[in-house]
């Protein structure tokens, strides 16, 4: 398992060149020695800002030394992307199985006393030194604040003032939950925030699940250009001469939101992981902001016999570890049950989102969208309420927008 699982990670290595930037192993955790030297000679390389292929393998080492040309070519036929995290585990478990052992006997031959014996094992769990902090270096870091002035460190903005005040933008690390019925205009909302954010130097990354990329798209330019989303199904015909003369115009702004569409359909939380991974890789001076469409058509990496609660539970902890991973906001869109249309205030409540309870528990923020018009067919009240229900840094709330469920737009008209 870890001769296969070492040539499963440098065949991704092989072919997928930034992951050496990212992964957290080090040459002494692979088994075989020339799979450390390999790994050592693509390092070196990827450091050097060279390629890293069979080619340059060969100029840099003794091809020989490597396995030769023949054996880099299996390596790379084990090559998953998708599977990156998996195989990083499984190398760094296998080489803990092996320091393990190793202690142990070393402990036995020179009658170590036990507490030098859990000293050690304990190390072993500490490969990943990035998430210690002394509490004594935390309080140094902002001993001098209270006399240092600052400038307000503020969020991904949402263009929504009231609500960019009560939550302060969408946090680096936070888990955002946006929740309604269908047709409420959850996608409508994802939308604005992305190109919103897209605006203001962020990349929107959006992984759409229920809608192909051309729908998504054909969505941003209503929404972008005020159009009736029925004219994008016949351009030619639709627009009128005025919003011809606007077409490049809409389209420039469009192209400045920098949105990139990620549309398959039943992706695990491990592949969005990568797809983003992937992406920061060539926009490494951008900040994300990862959206997604929608939070039950995740594909969970455990089916735990149909349990809807447990497969929710996994994700909602999933997407938590993902924004922390990448330090940035991750939202989710969300569906809710049918139990708020029983209710004569139909306005929804944590209860109403489905399968409720992990999702409730890992959020930071947890936003509900409602409009009465939803409701009353016959109201012209083009009010969305964004309601704020969950905020766990802030004050909870309602903001009102106008919502032209035409185009998409989302006009920011109240900000009293």
């Amino acid at each position: 398992m870890s001769v296969t699982a070492e040539k499963a990670i440098l065949g991704t290595f092989l072919e997928h060149q930034y992951l050496l930037k990212d992964t957290i192993l080090n040459t002494h955790h692979f088994e075989e020695a020339r799979h450390r030297r390999l790994f050592d000679t693509m390092k070196q390389l990827t450091n050097d800002g060279k390629m890293v292929d069979i080619v340059s393998l060969a100029m840099a080492a003794d091809i020989a030394e490597l396995g030769g040309v023949s054996y880099l070519n299996e390596l790379a036929d084990y090559a998953n992307e998708q599977k990156f995290e998996q195989y990083e585990q499984l190398v760094l478990d296998s080489w803990k199985e092996r320091e393990k052992k190793r202690i142990l006997t070393v402990a036995a031959q020179e009658n170590w006393p036990i507490d030098r014996i859990t000293s050690e094992l304990d190390k072993l769990n500490q490969a990943r030194l990035d998430d210690y902090s002394s509490i004594t270096d935390l309080a140094a870091e902002i001993y001098d604040a209270p006399w240092t002035p600052i400038e307000q460190q503020r969020g991904v903005p949402t263009g929504i003032m009231k609500l960019d005040r009560m939550i302060n933008g969408f946090q680096d690390a936070a888990l955002n939950v946006i929740a309604a019925r269908p047709s409420m205009g959850k996608t409508d909302v994802m939308i604005h925030l992305a190109k919103q954010a897209g605006w203001q130097g962020y990349l929107p990354i959006v992984f759409s699940l229920e809608m192909p990329r051309s729908m998504i798209r054909d969505r941003l330019i209503a929404s972008v250009g005020n159009f009736n989303r029925t004219k994008m199904r016949d351009l030619y015909r639709g627009l009128s001469d005025e919003q011809k003369k606007r077409w490049t115009e809409v389209i420039g702004r469009v192209s400045q939101t920098n949105i990139q569409i990620f549309d398959g359909a039943g992706q695990t939380i491990a592949e969005m992981r990568a797809k983003t991974r992937k992406i920061l890789h060539r926009f490494p001076e951008k900040k994300p902001i990862v959206f997604i469409d929608y939070l039950t058509l995740i594909r969970p990496a455990h089916f735990y016999g149909g349990n809807a609660h447990l497969q929710v539970t996994e994700l909602s902890r999933s997407l938590k570890e993902m924004a922390k991973e990448f330090n940035c906001p991750v939202v989710t869109l969300a569906q809710l049950n049918r139990s708020v249309e029983q209710r004569s205030d139909k306005r929804p409540m944590m209860s109403d989102i489905r399968e409720s309870g992990s999702v409730e528990q890992d959020a930071d923020i947890i936003l509900f969208l409602y409009r009465d018009k939803y409701y009353n067919k016959e109201s012209d009240d083009d009010t969305l309420e964004i309601i704020v229900s969950k905020n766990r840094n802030g004050p909870v709330g309602t903001v009102k927008v106008r919502y032209n469920e035409h185009t998409g737009v989302i006009d920011d008209v109240y900000h009293s």
